[in-house]
């Protein structure tokens, strides 16, 4: 059998009369503790202090209750990078509501269902992307939530609502609130893309969130961590921005992924921690200003969300040092393992190499089709039974019994685990392109595709690049009367990116006479990789 448990024992469970202190009670009782500490540094400079960071969430709950935010409501975040956007996040979660959070990547079409399905009942935006705003409410079929914004639009901008900035600052005093949520209540849906046209929503608790921010790895001792956020709030960095602060540290935003400002503001800004998906992490070891950077100040580089590259890793250890932390997880069971810098001492490029043990209070066990538990060194599905497991997938139980049954996510990821209890990824068996920023779905791409009038038949799959990124290819056979220029890159990648957002861009199209199929009839998409040879490429996909 092959079953693997964190050898640290998950903290004990507290007892019912117990008052329930959630992820948001952590981070408010760190702000309070040393408030004349910087806590936010926006893109812009502007400091935020951790007093007038936790005054803001406040006062944000008050007006937000006025408007009807509390337990069993939604709220949707449409925001990039700033301070607000945590306070909001925090705000909604005091209250008890659930949040979901969007973000510019996604199309407009994409965000109206995500909004919609959610059944949110309160929209807020970022002035800056009130264009994404106007079209999301412009997609949406059913009522219209009521919308607020980070401050005033700007000169000439359609009006979208009441700016919640200024409805704070009216306020006489700051109201203390009282946080409402429950360990069952969802603090949170995170969507993933699904084969229906309505991506999956994936229920967090409130539970486990508190309990995973309670006891974050932070394995540096001595000054409180420093954490430069360059990634999508909506994303994992949100959720490091907030051990960060319930830590006792800080947090700087940069709103987009730029390698040589990253590394600038590693030196200037003393940054002790990074997140980054692998890609991006690549992009930081070629920056040419690396080798004249100082950055004495790192004691963790956290990378995950797509697999890492094992010759790139190993580079990665030797420029970097002992500093890097790989993790292994779902939206649907949080975070599963760790490989520390032991793991990257001396990695291996002739095999995968391990994405770590089990985090605390998490357990690991690879299995066959018909459920056995199968001994070290054998690959099957890796099932997962976890503190951070979802609730469920929103409003969609039959998805939920697919995953989740008697407490184990099912992954989808097929991997091993050697007899010191490493795990290694070698497959998966869902058919999923993992690219920066989330997962593609082939076959909704597909069913896209084959609404265009240009399109007979199209096949989306992914192509490992040496760096052990992925990319997204489309073999296309045009539709009779239409030349190949209208199932061009260009062309088609327009048509993608309006439907379904930058994240499904393709980087290669290949014009075909017909699709290959496998023998039952299905589109051969191994033999379409082994095949590929790309026809025409873009410039680097978008960053998060």
């Amino acid at each position: 059998m092959t079953t693997h448990q964190s050898t640290t024992p998950a903290p004990p469970a507290s007892p019912d009369t117990t008052p329930f202190t959630s992820y948001v009670d952590l981070v408010l009782t760190a702000l309070a503790r040393d408030p004349d500490r910087p806590a936010v540094t926006a893109a812009d400079g502007h400091e935020v202090t951790a007093g007038a960071l936790h005054a803001t969430v406040h006062r944000m709950a008050a007006v937000l209750r006025t408007h009807g935010v509390g337990r069993d409501r939604t709220v949707s975040l449409l925001s990039r990078n700033r301070p607000e956007a945590l306070a909001a996040r925090y705000a909604v979660s005091l209250l008890g509501a659930r949040v979901v959070l969007l973000y510019d990547g996604m199309a407009a079409e994409t965000l109206s269902v995500v909004a919609e399905s959610a059944e949110t009942a309160v929209l807020l935006v970022d002035p800056e992307l009130h264009d994404t705003a106007r079209a999301l409410l412009d997609g949406l079929t059913g009522p219209h939530p009521r919308v607020m914004t980070f401050g005033p639009l700007t000169a000439g901008a359609a009006p979208l609502g009441p700016d919640l900035l200024a409805d704070c600052a009216a306020l006489p005093a700051t109201p203390a609130v009282t946080g409402a949520a429950r360990p069952e209540d969802d603090w949170c849906i995170r969507h993933t893309g699904g084969t229906t046209g309505v991506p999956k929503g994936v229920r967090m608790a409130h539970g486990p969130m508190a309990a995973m921010l309670g006891g974050f790895p932070w394995e540096a001792a001595g000054d409180p961590p420093r954490l430069l956020a360059c990634t999508s709030l909506a994303h994992l960095a949100g959720i490091v921005a907030d051990a960060t602060l319930v830590a006792g540290g800080s947090v700087v935003l940069h709103q987009d992924f730029d390698p040589t400002a990253v590394l600038a503001t590693v030196a200037h800004e003393r940054i002790t921690h990074l997140w980054l998906l692998p890609p991006l992490l690549y992009r930081l070891l070629d920056d040419p200003t690396l080798p004249t950077t100082d950055l004495s100040s790192l004691t963790r580089i956290s990378y995950g969300g797509c697999p890492a590259s094992a010759p790139r890793m190993r580079q990665a250890a030797e420029v970097l040092g002992p500093v890097l932390y790989g993790l292994y997880g779902q939206s649907e069971a949080l975070s599963i393992t760790e490989a520390g810098p032991a793991d990257h001492a001396d990695i291996r490029t002739d095999g995968p190499m391990t994405v770590g043990r089990p985090m605390s209070g998490v357990t690991v066990a690879i299995r066959d089709t018909e459920g056995r538990d199968l001994p070290p060194g054998e690959s099957g599905e890796i099932h997962v039974h976890s503190p951070g497991v979802m609730s469920g997938y929103w409003k969609r139980p039959d998805l939920t019994a697919q995953v989740l049954h008697d407490g184990w996510v099912r992954t989808g990821d097929v991997g091993y685990l050697d007899a010191d209890g490493r795990l290694y990824l070698v497959d998966r068996l869902k058919d999923v392109i993992i690219v920066v920023g989330g997962h593609v779905h082939p076959a909704e791409l597909e069913d896209l595709l084959h609404t265009h009038p240009a399109v007979a038949h199209a096949a989306v799959y992914g192509v490992r690049t040496p760096d052990e990124t992925e990319e997204v290819h489309v073999a296309v056979v045009p539709a009779p009367g239409h030349p190949a220029d209208a199932v061009s890159l260009t062309a088609l990648r327009a048509f993608i990116t309006t439907h379904k957002g930058t994240l499904y861009a393709p980087t290669a199209v290949h014009v075909l006479d017909a699709i290959p199929l496998t023998p039952v009839g299905k589109p051969d998409k191994k033999l379409l990789r082994t095949r590929t040879a790309p026809t025409s490429r873009t410039a680097p996909e978008p960053t998060p």
